[in-house]
């Protein structure tokens, strides 16, 4: 019998899967949670709605990456799973249930009124916030490293609460608010898109103070790390992402000042694709940090191989409607309610 694992590197590929569709999920669905967590703070209940509006094609679909991801864990990687599931039962259900009030809250406000709008307004930006907080607490636990003893989660169930997993979840919502107030910007016009922008302003510099605190924890937490960043040759060929990032946040910030509409957008985007690599290259070849490598966790060759298959066949049509929406929906949003 044929088996894909003879010919292809399995493990490898469905670890760049996952990896790829964690970073799409990251791009797609930061910038309408951030447009939840900016949701309260807009100038005016026509700004709300044109904010609304100018994610209301787009949101849920955004989330198939979501699914895509952890349902490749589960599949393809099944020891990591059921590995890292115990040690962030308690923020994913968090983050689930903020995903929950978020896509309930978006549903009802269309058709609220007076009180009961506004009502609505608040809980979609709680459960923007709430999901987007754990999210970042999630990494910065995550990169933190897991206890494992044998081929289980070996620590406590508030493992993901501390203070660098917390400094993690703020720099998150930060940057999905960066995220957001660049689409913004991109998707409207008039008193939304000047709000929008100075929005973007203010978030820029906590986004790159983040961004510069968390590039100096993570060497000075594990010895691997900054072995990896640190020791020359490596110095040179990965310096390539950081200095990256200093010259497009440059750009963003003159692109912020000069009025450009779509330039901010794709330059923030850019900055979060550096800083992933980045964190991929820290975290390569594990899985379940500092424990189980993406070898050792994978499912047998026969089930990925299967796998493999039935994702070469939807994950072309998945893109390919997501890029047809995102060409069909394009221009600016308006106020009217049209969901």
């Amino acid at each position: 019998m044929f088996n894909f694992g003879d010919v292809i590197d399995l493990p490898l590929i469905w670890y760049a899967l996952i990896a790829t569709a964690i970073f799409l999920y990251v791009l797609l669905d930061g910038f309408d949670l951030g447009v939840g967590i900016l949701f309260p703070f807009a100038p005016s209940d026509t700004c709300r709605d044109r904010m609304m509006n100018s994610i209301a094609p787009f949101w849920d679909g955004n989330e198939t990456w979501l699914v895509l991801g952890g349902g490749g864990l589960f599949a393809a990687f099944p020891l990591a799973y059921a590995i890292l599931m115990p040690a962030f039962y308690m923020p994913v259900t968090i983050m689930l249930l903020g995903l929950i009030l978020r896509g309930v809250s978006f549903e009802f406000r269309f058709k609220a009124e007076g009180r009961s709008r506004r009502l609505w307004d608040y809980l979609f930006h709680f459960g923007s916030l709430v999901a987007t907080l754990t999210q970042g607490m999630m990494l910065g636990a995550y990169v933190q490293g897991i206890q494992v003893s044998g081929r289980a989660f070996a620590g406590s169930a508030l493992d993901w609460l501390n203070a660098f997993s917390l400094m993690t979840g703020v720099a998150l919502v930060c940057g999905y608010g960066l995220l957001a107030a660049v689409w913004l910007i991109m998707k409207t016009e008039d008193i939304t898109q000047d709000w929008a922008r100075k929005c973007a302003g203010y978030l820029f510099g906590y986004v790159a103070l983040f961004m510069g605190l968390v590039s100096l924890c993570m060497p000075l937490m594990n010895d691997r790390i900054r072995e990896l960043w640190w020791t020359l040759p490596n110095f040179y060929f990965l310096s390539i992402m950081p200095l990256s990032c200093v010259v497009m946040f440059v750009l963003l910030w003159r692109s912020l000042h000069h009025q450009y509409e779509y330039r901010p957008f794709f330059l923030a985007q850019g900055i979060f694709l550096m800083n992933y690599i980045g964190l991929g290259i820290s975290m390569y070849p594990w899985l379940v940090p500092f424990e189980v490598t993406f070898r050792k966790a994978a499912a047998v060759p026969e089930s990925q191989s299967l796998l493999l298959v039935g994702t070469v066949i939807m994950l072309p049509v998945i893109l390919a409607y997501t890029a047809y929406c995102y060409y069909v929906f394009r221009g600016k949003s308006s106020h009217e309610a049209t969901y």
